[in-house]
């Protein structure tokens, strides 16, 4: 029988933010019936400090060891708790390559990374979420380390467009499904103060004017909202006060990027 779930697969440098990243996958799973793959990788200069190639292979070795122990002290708890298989893989070698090597074999259908508070998007420090930003085609959820999703218990979601094309919710119809609260429908348009309208008994939008500081008030209204995971449509959006880089760095919440292979979220 085919399997039809959604594979989610989580980035991770296992720091301190690493429970939380893992708790808000597990939400994304739970919600639209995914399965999860926290995939880790080190470089080899981060383990190897002994000179002969004998020593450098009980080094990696051992690390190895070492990590897979992490990961599965991590993992077996939280899977635990929410009744939810979470698969692992680790990897040791140039970072980007394993990552690009890893996606290209796995194929995921949502890549999780976990948001730096650095002003600079690194990742594992090497970039990684600009990268994948570049080479995934799929969707992308940025974990933010306050605003997390919490496993069973309804989602606030919100949606920003920053286009002047109408507001349109239907990529995240299925996660709208699972809760039970208005979508919050952010907007941010050419000569307007913002507002707040009721489009429908399922959605209540809010519009902002375009400028420098446009992001940031979607940022605040959406902390004043309890916003959870805001769904942003990257391939619609065309204004350079709100690149996709600037969404990532100035929103405070957990944001679900969704660009040409948005229709994902409609299997």
């Amino acid at each position: 029988m085919k399997n039809n779930k959604y594979k989610i697969l989580l980035l991770s440098d296992l720091n301190k933010s690493a429970t939380s990243e893992l708790i808000s996958t597990v939400s994304l799973a739970k919600m639209l019936d995914g399965d999860i793959t926290l995939f880790h990788v080190k470089k080899p200069t981060d383990i190897v400090e002994r000179e002969s190639q004998l020593s450098a292979m009980r080094s990696i070795n051992e690390e190895h060891i070492l990590t897979n122990k992490a990961i599965e002290n991590l993992i077996k708890p939280i899977s635990q708790d929410y009744q939810l298989n979470i698969g692992y893989d680790v990897a040791i070698g140039n970072i980007k390559h394993e990552i690009e090597a890893y996606i290209k074999n796995y194929q995921p259908d949502i890549i999780v990374l976990g948001k730096r508070k650095s002003k600079t998007i690194n990742f594992m420090g090497d970039n990684i979420t600009d990268y994948v930003l570049k080479t995934h085609k799929g969707s992308i959820m940025i974990v933010a380390q306050n605003q997390s999703l919490q496993p069973n218990q309804d989602a606030m979601l919100g949606v920003l467009n920053t286009s002047d094309q109408a507001v349109d919710t239907n990529f995240i119809k299925e996660l709208i499904g699972k809760t039970n609260q208005p979508i919050k429908a952010f907007k941010i348009v050419s000569q307007l103060a913002p507002t707040q309208t009721v489009v429908d008994n399922k959605t209540i939008e809010y519009v902002f004017e375009k400028g420098d500081n446009a992001v940031d008030n979607v940022s605040k209204y959406a902390l004043k909202s309890n916003i959870n995971l805001m769904c942003f449509d990257n391939a619609k959006q065309q204004n350079s006060n709100t690149n996709i880089k600037n969404v990532i760095s100035k929103l405070n919440v957990s944001l679900l990027l969704t660009g040409q292979q948005s229709t994902i979220l409609h299997k």
